[in-house]
């Protein structure tokens, strides 16, 4: 697991950190003249994070892929749930294959699966905005975003969970002989 670890962190570490030297130009604001100097965006410090232009948009399609592709792996290496979820998508896609069902079903199980692990995503990005807003300081606002966040990752896994059932578990019965149609 480890190994795999490293693998992931080696293959987007380039991509979460590093932005193309052209896109370090900063962009000339239009209202900029306009602007005093204390209003104006300052040129970042070089001792600033490697992502201190995160803000702005990608210069391609490329960088964009590798920003996501960051995400997934951030989210894959931090949130516990998001692993699980992998795990469980892989053994339902595994078995509906196995069981040879037909690609209707299959897409279904995708797209479900899918369903979940977006919201999962969405999740982590909701809870790290409302911590980065928040801090270390509690407030009520905060914890009902956090938990309604939460709320839709259960309710999509537990759809998932659903149609796995109703999809594969019947065929899975009829193969291992424990159920006669």
């Amino acid at each position: 697991m480890l190994r795999f670890r490293r693998l992931l962190l080696s293959v987007f570490r380039r991509a979460a950190l590093d932005v193309p030297s052209r896109a370090r130009r900063f962009p000339r604001h239009p209202s900029s003249a306009l602007m005093n100097d204390s209003q104006k965006p300052q040129k970042p410090s070089p001792s600033a994070t490697r992502r201190d232009q995160a803000w702005k948009i990608a210069p391609n399609l490329l960088i964009s892929f590798r920003y996501a592709g960051a995400g997934l792996v951030h989210t894959f290496l931090t949130q516990r749930n998001f692993r699980l979820h992998t795990v469980v998508a892989v053994v339902a896609i595994g078995l509906g294959v196995g069981l040879q069902r037909p690609p209707v079903e299959l897409a279904l199980v995708g797209l479900t699966i899918g369903l979940v692990l977006a919201l999962e995503l969405l999740n982590t990005a909701i809870e790290s905005v409302v911590d980065l807003t928040v801090g270390k300081n509690y407030h009520d606002l905060a914890k009902v975003a956090k938990d309604c966040a939460a709320a839709a990752v259960l309710m999509a896994a537990i759809v998932a969970v659903l149609v796995g059932v109703v999809l594969l578990v019947p065929p899975l019965l009829v193969t291992l002989g424990w159920w006669g149609v």
